[in-house]
C-alpha cells in the first residue's frame, strides 16, 4: 500500500551515519562546539545545539560533546532526562539519586499514556474510541487524524511524548489489552500504527509530540506478564511478532520504542539481544528504546542489549550502577554515548527542543476537531455483524423502540453506564466513569433521532430480566445494549458477556422477534443467542461521542463501513491457545511461567484457515446497507519475485445506498514456503454511489517490509521467495474469496 501523508519519514541510510556519529561523541570539544554556531543567529549563546540550521544528529553530538559523563547519564533515565532543572530523584524504593545540573537549553519533556485519551490531562480531554475500534475502521486517514488530535490534546495539557500506539498480534482473544491494540494482522496493525504516529509527530507543526511505539515484543497476555517467557522459534518471532513493528517503522519514524515486561526465550525483553540485532539492526530503528515501568532487571545486560533509557526514576540506570559497570569493563563509553545520543537526537528530531510547552495550561483541550474525530472513529469502526430481514436501519416502520441495557444510559445502574464502556479500563485500574465525563449516551441520541421519524422510545436498564422482557413485549423493536469490560492488569476468563448479558439478550429475543443487539466490548465474545436476534452491531468501546455515532448508524444516516480487525471464534476451544502450556503457561521452579508458542505462525485468521475451523465471524468481516460485486481480476508482474505485482479488479455498488467498501487482497504461497493458509497483502477503501463502478489496483511490493511473498529462512537468516505458484484472492473478508488468480514466480 502507498502511504499518503506528507511528512512521513521513511527509514534511510541515515542509520549508518547515526551509528558512526554516536560513537564519535566527545571528539568536538566545548570551544569548537561553540565555534560551530558562529555566523548563525536565533539561538542562545553557548547552545550551538539549538541551531536549527543543523541536522538532528549534528545537534545531538554538539550537546553531548559539551556534557560531562553524569550529564550524559541523565538522558538514560526518563525523569532525569526530562526534568533539566531537577538534580535529585527518589525512586519508589526510597533510594535517592543525585545528578549535576543539565547543560543549558534542554527542554522539559513530559510523557503520557494515551491509547484512548491523554492521561493526566484533566477532566476536559477528548476521550476517543479504543484502538481496536480504530483498527476496525481500516482507515489510515482516520488513524492519522486521531494521532493529530491526540497530539494537540497532549501538547495543550503539558505533555510532549505519547507512550503509544500499541502493537500486539491478538494471540489470545482473552488478552486484557486487546482494546488498546490494533488487531491481529501485521499489515493492518503496522499500517494503522504508522499513520497514527505520523499524525502525532507531524500533524501539528507548532505542537510537536513524539510517539513511543510499544510494547516490544510478544507482549500477548496480562496473565503473569512480569514473570512469563514467550518461547518461540526464530521464524515465528520474525514473521509474526516483529513484523508489525517492522512495517510501522517502514512507514513512520517514532522517536522511541518501549520494550515489554515479558521474557522472550528466557531473556527479559528489556535486556534481550534482539533489541540490537533485530530492532535496531535488521529493522533499522533509529530512535531510542525505553523500558516499560519497572521492566528493567539489570544494568550492564540491559545496556549491552540495546536498552537506552529506564522509564521513571532511576533504579538500575543510576550513575553509580553504570559507573560500576563501566569500571568493571561490563559496558563501554561508546555504548553510553550511543544510548544518550539516541535519546537526544530523537528529542531534537521530533521538535521537542525547538517548541517548548507553555507553562500556562488551558482548562480544556477539547476542540471541535477532536470531538469530530472521536465521532468518526466510533462511526467508521462499528461493525455490522448481522442484519436479518433488514432489521436495520431503524425507521418509521420500527414502531415503538425499547432501548434496553445499562450501558445505553448515562445514568449508572449498579455502577454501570455509558461511561463504563466509553473506553477500556485505564492503566491505573480506575473505572471509566471517572475518565469519561462528557459521554453522549446512546439512549439520548436514539431518542432524539427517533423523534424525527415520529417514533417513541422507552428505556429499561436491563438489570431485572423480567422488567426488560415486559419492556420488549410492549415495543415493536428492541435494541439491547450488552457489554464486557477489560483492560490492563488482567485477562478475561471467558468469552461471555458481563452483567448477565447473554441471559438478558436471550430473554428479550424470546419476547420480541425484532431484537437488535449492540455489543460494547474490547474483544471477541461468544454469541449463543445469535440465531434468535435480527441484528448485531459490534461497537467496541466507542468513546465519548458514542451516542451520536451509533444513532446515525442505526437509523441509516450513515453506512456501516467497519470491518473486524480480529477473528471472532465460536468458542475458546477453537482458539490457537487452548492448552495450558500455550496460555497462560506452566510455572517453572524459578516462578517464571513458560508459555509455549507452539502454534507458531498459525495466529489469528491463519490458525482458523490452517486448522479448517469455521469462526463465528472471520477477520475482515463486516456488512453494509448496500451490496457490492467484484469482477475483472488481473495480476501482472512478479515473475522473478523481485518486481512489483499489480492486482487490479473492478468493484460495483449494486445496492441503492452510497457506501464505502474495503476490498482485501490475500495471497497463498506455494507449499515449499510452508506458510499457513493465506495472508493479507493489501487493501483499499473506496466510496461508491449506487450503480457506480471503480477499478481498483493494489500494488504488492515483494521487497517491502511486509515481505508479502516471502518466508523467513532460519538457515540463512533472510527472507526468501520460494519458486512456485502464488494464488491471489480478492475478498470481502479472510474467508470469502470473490475473485482468484494464480501466477508463477520463479
Amino acid at each position: 500500500m502507498s502511504f499518503p501523508y506528507p511528512g512521513s519519514r521513511r527509514r534511510s541510510t541515515l542509520l549508518i551515519a547515526l551509528a558512526a556519529t554516536s560513537l564519535a561523541v566527545g571528539v568536538v570539544d566545548g570551544p569548537a562546539a561553540q565555534a560551530a554556531g558562529r555566523g548563525t543567529s536565533g539561538y542562545p549563546a553557548g547552545c550551538p545545539w539549538m541551531d536549527t540550521h543543523l541536522d538532528a544528529s549534528t545537534r545531538a553530538n554538539l550537546l553531548l560533546a559539551a556534557s560531562s559523563l553524569d550529564q550524559k547519564l541523565r538522558w538514560l533515565d526518563e525523569k532525569a532526562a526530562n526534568s533539566p532543572d531537577q538534580t535529585s530523584f527518589t525512586s519508589f524504593s526510597g533510594t535517592t539519586t543525585t545528578y549535576p545540573a543539565q547543560v543549558p537549553c534542554t527542554p522539559t519533556v513530559v510523557y503520557a499514556d494515551s491509547a484512548d485519551f491523554v492521561r493526566n490531562a484533566g477532566t476536559d480531554v477528548t476521550v476517543y474510541p479504543s484502538q481496536v475500534d480504530l483498527a476496525a475502521t481500516w482507515s489510515s486517514q482516520l488513524a492519522y487524524a486521531k494521532g493529530k488530535a491526540e497530539a494537540n490534546d497532549a501538547f495543550e495539557s503539558g505533555h510532549n511524548v505519547i507512550l503509544g500506539p500499541d502493537l500486539e498480534n491478538g494471540r489470545t482473544v482473552l488478552d486484557g489489552r486487546t482494546p488498546e491494540d490494533l488487531g491481529e494482522d501485521s499489515l493492518l496493525g503496522g499500517t494503522q500504527a504508522a499513520a497514527q504516529i505520523n499524525g502525532l509527530q507531524n500533524g501539528n507543526a507548532d505542537e510537536p509530540v513524539m510517539a513511543v511505539l510499544k510494547h516490544y515484543v510478544a507482549n500477548e497476555q496480562e496473565a503473569n506478564r512480569n514473570n512469563m517467557s514467550a518461547n518461540m522459534t526464530t521464524r515465528t518471532l520474525e514473521e509474526v511478532y516483529n513484523q508489525p513493528f517492522n512495517i510501522a517503522l517502514s512507514q513512520s519514524s517514532p522517536g522511541g520504542i518501549m520494550c515489554s515486561y515479558n521474557q522472550i526465550n528466557g531473556a527479559y525483553a528489556c535486556e534481550n539481544p534482539i533489541l540490537d540485532s533485530v530492532l535496531k539492526g535488521q529493522d533499522g530503528f533509529q530512535g531510542y528504546v525505553t523500558s516499560d515501568f519497572f521492566a528493567v532487571h539489570s544494568t550492564a545486560p540491559s545496556l549491552n542489549a540495546g536498552l537506552d533509557q529506564e522509564l521513571n526514576n532511576p533504579i538500575y540506570y543510576t550513575p553509580a550502577n553504570i559507573q560500576a559497570a563501566l569500571d568493571a569493563g561490563q559496558v563501554t563509553m561508546s555504548q553510553i554515548n550511543e544510548a544518550a545520543f539516541r535519546v537526544v537526537r530523537s528529542y531534537i528530531a521530533s521538535g521537542l527542543f525547538d517548541h517548548p510547552m507553555s507553562s500556562t495550561l488551558p482548562t480544556t483541550t477539547q476542540t471541535a476537531y477532536s470531538e469530530s474525530v472521536a465521532e468518526q472513529v466510533a462511526q467508521n469502526g462499528s461493525v455490522l455483524l448481522k442484519n436479518s430481514g433488514q432489521a436495520l436501519p431503524l425507521g418509521k416502520s420500527s414502531g415503538t423502540i425499547a432501548v434496553i441495557g445499562q450501558t445505553a444510559s448515562a445514568t449508572p445502574t449498579g455502577g454501570v453506564s455509558a461511561q463504563t464502556v466509553c473506553t477500556q479500563l485505564a492503566p491505573d485500574g480506575m473505572d471509566n466513569a471517572t475518565d469519561c465525563p462528557d459521554v453522549v449516551a446512546p439512549l439520548d441520541s436514539i431518542t432524539s433521532r427517533a423523534a424525527q421519524d415520529g417514533l417513541s422510545v422507552t428505556y429499561d436498564n436491563g438489570s431485572d430480566i423480567a422488567s426488560a422482557v415486559a419492556a420488549a413485549k410492549s415495543a415493536k423493536t428492541a435494541v439491547v445494549f450488552a457489554y464486557a469490560e477489560e483492560g490492563e492488569g488482567a485477562d478475561r476468563t471467558s468469552l461471555s458477556l458481563d452483567g448477565n448479558g447473554d441471559a438478558l439478550i436471550e430473554a428479550v429475543a424470546a419476547a420480541n422477534p425484532n431484537t437488535v443487539v449492540i455489543l460494547e466490548t474490547g474483544s471477541a465474545v461468544a454469541m449463543p443467542w445469535l440465531g434468535q436476534v435480527k441484528g448485531v452491531v459490534e461497537a467496541w468501546y466507542p468513546g465519548e461521542q458514542q451516542g451520536t455515532a451509533l444513532a446515525k448508524l442505526l437509523f441509516g444516516d450513515a453506512d456501516f463501513t467497519g470491518r473486524l480487525p480480529i477473528t471472532f471464534p465460536a468458542s475458546l476451544a477453537d482458539t490457537p491457545t487452548d492448552t495450558t502450556a500455550q496460555y497462560p503457561g506452566i510455572e517453572d521452579a524459578n516462578g517464571i511461567y513458560q508459555v509455549s508458542y507452539s502454534e507458531g505462525l498459525e495466529v489469528g485468521y491463519k490458525w482458523y484457515e490452517a486448522q479448517g475451523i469455521k469462526p463465528l465471524f472471520p477477520f475482515g468481516y463486516g456488512l453494509s446497507y448496500t451490496d457490492y460485486s467484484y469482477s475483472g481480476m488481473k495480476v501482472t508482474g512478479g515473475g522473478n519475485g523481485k518486481s512489483d505485482i499489480k492486482v487490479s479488479f473492478t468493484v460495483r455498488n449494486d445496492g441503492t445506498k452510497t457506501g464505502t467498501v474495503t476490498p482485501q487482497l490475500y495471497v497463498t504461497q506455494p507449499s515449499a514456503a510452508d506458510e499457513p493458509g493465506h495472508a493479507l497483502v493489501g487493501y483499499q477503501q473506496i466510496t461508491l454511489k449506487p450503480g457506480q463502478s471503480q477499478k481498483v489496483t493494489i500494488t504488492v511490493d515483494p521487497n517491502g517490509a511486509a515481505h508479502p511473498i516471502s518466508y523467513y529462512d532460519t538457515s540463512t537468516n533472510s527472507w526468501v521467495t520460494a519458486p512456485g505458484t502464488y494464488t491471489f484472492q480478492v475478498g470481502s473478508d479472510s474467508q470469502t474469496a470473490k475473485l482468484s488468480q494464480s501466477v508463477r514466480i520463479r
